[in-house]
């Protein structure tokens, strides 16, 4: 729930056996935990875009209308949903040598909350400068590392050993996903903005 927030980001590791004792459903997951911190890169691409505007380093700014800025906010929104299911689906489809293996159940909740630093550094798009955005988005991914590292042992019940060979791959998938992701991101709010870098240049 959204009280494991502070528990994953101060003591991981505790936190994990906290989550692993509650059995909670993928459901409840989401209505708990996902649908409301997804919102935070969300909101804050959405006020950034229609507010500041976006840049990529340069002096020229790109406002987004608010009508476009709503849409283009909820198929950010819908994507980043559907992020979270792909790599729990892949951390499940990757324990499949695994003799223990965990649920399907468990892997998509595993993801949910490892996706956690993700979605708290999506404050970083109240000023979507393109360089600041990637850097948050860098140190999200960096601590949802750790935390996939710090939590495959505990959560999942696999070996430290199988455990750190599996988060390896999680993690390598994971930043395809991320960087798939992140170029349909650009690509959305871009077409979004009033001025175009495209139509700027062929004027």
């Amino acid at each position: 729930m959204i009280h494991h927030v502070w528990g994953l980001l101060h003591h991981p590791e505790r936190e994990w056996h906290k989550i692993s004792g509650e059995h909670e459903t993928v459901t409840h997951l989401y209505a708990h935990h996902v649908l409301l911190l997804a919102a935070i890169p969300v909101i804050c691409a959405l006020i950034g875009t229609t507010q500041v505007g976006w840049t990529y380093g340069g002096s020229d700014t790109y406002k987004v209308s608010l009508s476009n800025g709503i849409a283009l906010g909820v198929a950010f929104y819908a994507l980043i949903l559907l992020a979270v299911g792909i790599v729990g689906s892949v951390i499940y489809w990757m324990a499949r040598d695994i003799e223990q293996r965990p649920s399907r159940r468990d892997c998509l909740i595993f993801a949910g909350y490892i996706a956690t630093p993700m979605f708290i550094c999506g404050v970083f798009a109240l000023y979507p400068v393109f360089w600041l955005c990637m850097l948050g988005m860098v140190i999200g991914l960096v601590y949802s590392g750790y935390l996939l590292y710090r939590g495959t042992p505990s959560f999942l019940g696999i070996s430290h050993q199988r455990g750190f060979i599996l988060s390896i791959k999680t993690l390598g998938i994971g930043v395809l996903v991320l960087e798939a992701l992140l170029v349909v991101t650009v690509l959305l709010w871009s077409m979004g903005t009033e001025h175009s870098v495209v139509w700027e240049f062929f004027r």
